[in-house]
C-alpha cells in the first residue's frame, strides 16, 4: 500500500515512500526513514519611500543564492487595484513587462528574469485585485458555508494560498517574495499580515525578512541619518514582524558607527545590517551582498550549516557584471524617441537590452531620451549614432516619430523600431516613399483614407482594455536570405508580444516594390512581424518586443546588430 501524508503545501517529499506487507507473516515492515525538503521563504520589504531598489535587492538576494545552487525564483506582490499593469500609464508606474505566457506585470519581474536568466510566469505577480476577485467570486459560489468574510482569514488565507502553490508546485528550495510599497501603506496591510501569518506557521527556521530602508546623507552636515531606517522599523515591527536584515539603501557605503546605531535601535545583528550603497551597475549588487556574508548568514538562520557557495558560475557572473561598465573610451550614442520619457523606468528593458548588447560588443552605450511631442529640429539627430522608437499608444507624439523615422530613412542613420516605432515607420514610408494620401493608423485616425495600419480582425468586438491585446511568445517565420535572417541565424523565431493593431497587408506588395521588405511574419502570413530596407545601412521594424528576451550576458539579437551597426 501507498503511505499518504498531510503536510505543508509547501514541502516537497524527495523520496517516494511505499509500505509493503510480508503476506506470509502479515507483519508490516518497518516504516523507512523519509525527509521533507521545505521551500525556504525570503520576504522582502520596504519602508521611508518607494523606489529604494526592492526589486533590485530581491532580485540580488535570489541571485546569490542560484548561485549557491539552489532552486530559486521570485515573486511581486503589488497591493494596487489595477488586476495587472496593463492599463497603467508607464510614467505614473514605469514599464509594463510582459512574461512569455502572457502577463502584463510588474517592471519587477524583469528584473527577476534578467537576474536570473530565466522565465517568470504571470502568476507570479500578485495583485489585490487578484485576491479579492477570487474572493468575492468564490463567496458568491457559497464556497464559505455561510460564514462571514474578512480580511482575515479569507483575503489573508488567498494571499498564502498563492504563494504557497507556487513553492509547491515548482518544488523550490527559496522563493524570494518583494512587497511592493511601503511599510504603513494601508493596500500593503493584508499582504504584510499574510506574510507574518507564514512565519508563524512555518517557523522562524523557515522564514526570513529583508527590511529595505533609506539612510541619508545629508551634505549640511555630511552625516548618514538613520531615522529614516529606525522609524520604519518600528512601524514594521508594531504589526508584528521583526526584520531578520536590513538592506540599507545609502550614497556611499555605511559607516561603522551608523550600522551599530541602526542595530541598537531596530533589534537587528550588527552583521546583518547591510549596506546597499550606490553602484556603477545594478548587476554589481550580488557581489556587494556577498561581501557582507549575507548568504553564510541566510544558510545559518535556516539551519543549513556548512553550506557554503562553491558554484563554478560566480566567475561568469562576475564577468557579465563587468561587462557591463568600463568602456567609455567605445561610447555609441543613441537617441531614444518616445511618448514617455520624463520617467527612464518607462523603457528600463530597452534601457537594459541596449546596454546588454554594448557589454557583448565592448561598447558603452549612452542614451539621451527624447519626447516624440517636444521635437522641432530633426537635424540634431545627426549627432547620433543611432535611433530607437520603442512602443507606445495612442496619438500623442506621433507625427514626431513618423517624422524621426523619415530623418533616419533619408540620412542612412541605423534605426530600431519596436512596435509602435514599427508601426509608424511604415507610415512614414507610405507617406514619404509610396506619396500615399492620408495615410495613418487607425489608432491614430480612425477614418484614415489609406490606413496602413489596422485593428487586428479580433480585437473589433473588445470592450474590455486590460488583459485584451494580443500578448505573450508567438512563433515568428523568417523570410530567408534576409537581414533579419542573418540577425537571428534561424527561420524561426518565438518572441513577446503587446500590441492590438498591426500592418494592413493589402499594401505589402506596394511597399516592397518600393525598397520596404516584410521579411518576418506569422500566423501564415496573416501577420507582419519584421520590416527592413535592405539597401540602408540598417534599418529595421519589429512588431514584437524584443527587449523582454535580453539578459546580461545573453543579448537579444536585434539590440546587438542595432548597437553594432550604429558603432560602425
Amino acid at each position: 500500500m501507498e503511505l499518504v501524508v498531510n503536510h505543508n503545501p509547501s514541502q516537497k517529499i524527495i523520496s517516494k515512500i511505499k509500505v509493503k506487507r510480508d503476506d506470509r507473516q502479515n507483519i508490516q515492515k518497518p516504516l523507512p526513514h523519509f525527509i521533507y525538503v521545505q521551500t525556504k521563504y525570503i520576504f522582502v520589504t520596504g519602508g521611508v519611500m518607494s523606489g529604494l531598489g526592492k526589486g533590485v535587492t530581491t532580485s540580488s538576494i535570489a541571485k546569490l543564492l542560484q548561485l549557491a545552487n539552489q532552486k530559486v525564483s521570485c515573486v511581486k506582490i503589488d497591493p494596487y487595484l489595477n488586476y495587472d499593469a496593463g492599463t497603467m500609464n508607464p510614467i505614473a508606474h514605469g514599464e509594463v513587462f510582459v512574461t512569455e505566457d502572457g502577463g502584463e506585470c510588474d517592471m519587477d519581474i524583469g528584473n527577476y528574469e534578467r537576474f536570473l536568466n530565466q522565465n517568470i510566469p504571470k502568476n507570479h505577480n500578485i495583485t489585490t485585485a487578484q485576491v479579492y476577485s477570487t474572493v468575492i467570486e468564490a463567496e458568491r459560489k457559497g464556497a464559505y458555508l455561510g460564514a462571514c468574510v474578512q480580511i482575515i482569514p479569507h483575503i489573508t488565507d488567498e494571499i498564502k494560498n498563492r504563494i504557497r502553490k507556487i513553492a509547491k508546485d515548482e518544488e523550490l528550495d527559496f522563493l524570494i517574495v518583494e512587497c511592493g510599497g511601503t511599510v504603513g501603506d494601508i493596500e500593503s496591510l493584508p499582504f504584510l499580515e499574510a506574510l507574518r501569518q507564514i512565519r508563524v506557521e512555518d517557523g522562524l527556521k523557515n522564514v526570513i525578512f529583508v527590511h529595505v530602508t533609506l539612510a541619508p546623507s545629508l551634505d549640511v552636515v555630511g552625516e548618514q541619518k538613520t531615522k529614516p531606517t529606525q522609524h520604519s522599523v518600528q512601524e514594521l515591527r508594531r504589526i508584528g514582524i521583526q526584520p531578520d536584515f536590513l538592506a540599507v539603501r545609502c550614497t556611499h557605503p555605511l559607516e561603522e558607527k551608523t550600522k551599530k546605531k541602526i542595530a541598537l535601535f531596530t533589534n537587528v545583528a550588527f552583521d546583518d545590517v547591510l549596506s546597499c550603497h550606490d553602484t556603477k551597475s545594478i548587476f554589481e549588487v550580488p557581489q556587494i551582498l556577498y561581501d557582507q556574508g549575507i548568504l553564510d548568514s541566510i544558510f545559518t538562520k535556516f539551519g543549513k550549516v556548512g553550506m557554503v557557495n562553491a558554484s563554478a558560475n560566480w566567475d561568469e557572473w562576475n564577468k557579465i557584471a563587468k561587462s557591463m561598465i568600463n568602456h567609455k573610451d567605445q561610447k555609441v550614442k543613441i537617441a531614444m524617441v518616445g511618448k514617455y520619457v520624463t520617467l527612464a523606468d518607462s523603457y528600463v528593458s530597452v534601457n537594459h537590452a541596449l546596454k546588454h548588447a554594448g557589454g557583448k560588443l565592448a561598447k558603452s552605450v549612452d542614451i539621451d531620451w527624447i519626447d516624440s511631442e517636444s521635437i522641432t529640429d530633426f537635424n540634431k539627430f545627426s549627432n547620433y549614432d543611432g535611433i530607437l522608437v520603442p512602443g507606445g499608444f495612442g496619438t500623442r507624439g506621433s507625427e514626431g516619430i513618423i517624422k524621426t523615422a523619415n530623418y533616419a530613412r533619408e540620412k542612412n542613420i541605423p534605426y530600431l523600431g519596436i512596435c509602435f516605432g514599427f508601426q509608424l515607420a511604415a507610415i512614414s514610408f507610405g507617406r514619404n516613399v509610396l506619396n500615399l494620401e492620408d495615410v495613418n493608423s487607425t489608432e491614430i485616425k480612425p477614418d484614415a483614407k489609406n490606413p496602413v495600419v489596422d485593428l487586428l480582425p479580433e480585437q473589433k468586438d473588445v470592450s474590455n482594455m486590460g488583459g485584451s491585446l494580443r500578448l505573450g511568445n508567438h512563433e515568428i517565420t523568417i523570410k530567408p536570405e534576409t537581414m533579419a535572417q542573418k540577425i537571428y541565424g534561424s527561420n524561426l523565431i518565438r518572441k513577446r508580444h503587446r500590441h492590438r493593431y498591426e500592418i494592413n497587408t493589402i499594401y505589402i506588395p506596394e511597399f516592397e516594390k518600393h525598397g520596404m521588405i516584410f521579411s518576418a511574419e506569422s500566423d501564415k502570413g496573416k501577420r507582419m512581424e519584421i520590416l527592413e530596407i535592405p539597401d540602408h545601412k540598417f534599418y529595421l521594424g519589429v512588431q514584437f518586443h524584443p527587449e523582454f528576451n535580453s539578459r546580461p550576458g545573453f543579448s537579444e539579437e536585434a539590440f546587438v546588430s542595432f548597437v553594432k551597426a550604429a558603432a560602425s
